[in-house]
């Protein structure tokens, strides 16, 4: 495993200071990047960091890295040289011939992850769709048999076409096969989306950084059994859970794919329908590791990502940070995030929690209802007490808040419900 990293030259004042919060420092990246060759069972042998004035562009590193890495290849009997950078076609064509090994850029390493960890048919289609997208640009060091043809039948005879052409037009073939499948998933998923706006449950969707503990964090709060483990990218495929708040309204909860350093482009589109889960969501929870060193880059990576998305990642009427493993950090450590938390508006204050001991959970639940009543709107309706059919649509269409007869012998009811919906429920029903 090696790490090339360009070095950085010297910037003063307040850039200085943005990008110290923003940019990994060569060790943590080169630490990240073992982590994700550990989650597909590699055996990393030995790691180390390259420092790259420039990158060169026949082989990213220049000509004495290269020598020293084939010496190193050859005497650790190496199989696999993982590169955390976004190789070129040619510049991995040219590595391998150089340490006669196979070579996996960050891109590949992050693809081969996700293949491993697909388990539903949607997503083991979208992993498939970004892996032949990346794998149809390096056709050109697939193979060594680019000089054979291949010739027709019959009349059609002739020099025919080259093996790349036929392996290009294959993987064309199957792109365009997996998109009308995924085509179909997303209009199965929008009926789903359809059916759930029938029914008032607003949607919360937990995004972070892989790891932050976003699965554990979905268990606490939903009580369900979704794998959690100390792994990059343990949980792959979207999951949905219904969950009763104190107040009685129920809220649909979402733990989708964990976000990353430099997530391959083709990923985030491949994934945009899984992550239309977090697009259409009423609160989106931020969940970060606070016991982590890079906690503010990884919290810029996850911006990064719900910007690509369409996704404002500070509006604060829609966006909860959750500051999650609070049990990993000393006293001194506590109390400086506990100051810093206070010190923030209260509209973009960071709920504390620990999903591992539940501490903070209940304010998480109460922070999660607040941002949900300011985006409702409340309405004081006024029915015939004998009109079961209007009462029975109210409880399926909005949350019911006091529901009480007046002195008239009317029925009056407060419902919240969404702003979109209000109209609908304006137009049914005399308003107190």
């Amino acid at each position: 495993m090696i790490g090339p990293y360009l070095r950085r030259p010297p910037v003063r004042g307040a850039a200085a200071r943005a990008a110290e919060h923003t940019e990994r420092a060569p060790a943590a990246r080169l630490e990240e990047a073992v982590g994700l060759a550990l989650a597909i069972d590699l055996h990393v042998v030995q790691s180390g960091i390259v420092p790259l004035n420039e990158i060169r562009p026949a082989t990213y590193i220049g000509k004495g890295k290269v020598d020293e890495i084939a010496g190193l290849v050859k005497s650790l009997e190496a199989g696999i040289v993982i590169v955390d950078g976004a190789l070129s076609p040619v510049q991995q064509r040219n590595l391998e011939k150089a340490w006669n090994a196979k070579v996996l850029d960050r891109t590949g390493l992050i693809l081969e992850i996700f293949g491993r960890r697909a388990r539903t048919k949607e997503g083991a289609l979208q992993v498939e769709l970004a892996h032949l997208t990346y794998q149809k640009s390096r056709l050109v060091r697939s193979w060594t048999h680019l000089e054979r043809q291949r010739g027709g039948f019959g009349f059609l005879g002739g020099p025919g076409e080259s093996q790349i052409e036929t392996d290009r037009r294959l993987i064309e073939e199957r792109v365009r096969r997996i998109e009308d499948e995924l085509e179909k998933v997303k209009k199965r998923r929008k009926l789903h989306r359809a059916s759930r706006a029938r029914v008032p449950y607003p949607i919360a969707a937990l995004v972070g950084y892989t790891n932050a503990g976003k699965s554990t964090l979905f268990n606490r709060l939903t009580r369900a059994t979704v794998l959690e483990a100390d792994m990059l990218f343990a949980t792959l495929d979207p999951t949905l859970r219904a969950v009763t708040l104190p107040s009685g309204m129920k809220i649909i909860l979402s733990d989708t794919v964990g976000f990353i350093s430099d997530l391959p482009t083709m990923l985030v589109a491949a994934f945009r329908a899984t992550l239309e889960e977090v697009i259409e969501a009423d609160v989106i929870l931020h969940v970060r590791d606070v016991s982590h060193e890079d906690t503010e880059a990884q919290s810029h990576d996850v911006e990064e990502v719900l910007r690509a998305l369409g996704i404002d990642p500070d509006d604060e009427h829609r966006l909860i940070e959750v500051w999650n493993k609070v049990d990993r950090l000393d006293e001194a450590g506590r109390t400086r995030l506990d100051n810093l938390a206070e010190r923030k508006p209260s509209s973009e204050r960071p709920v504390l929690v620990s999903a591992i001991t539940g501490e903070g959970a209940d304010r998480l639940i109460s922070a999660i209802e607040r941002r949900l009543a300011q985006r409702r709107v409340v309405l004081d309706l006024v029915l015939d007490p004998a009109d079961g059919a209007g009462v029975s649509w109210l409880h399926r269409h909005t949350e019911v808040m006091e529901k009480s007869l007046s002195d008239d012998g009317k029925l009056a009811m407060t419902v919240r419900v969404a702003p979109d919906k209000a109209s609908t429920v304006k137009t049914k029903f005399p308003m107190h």
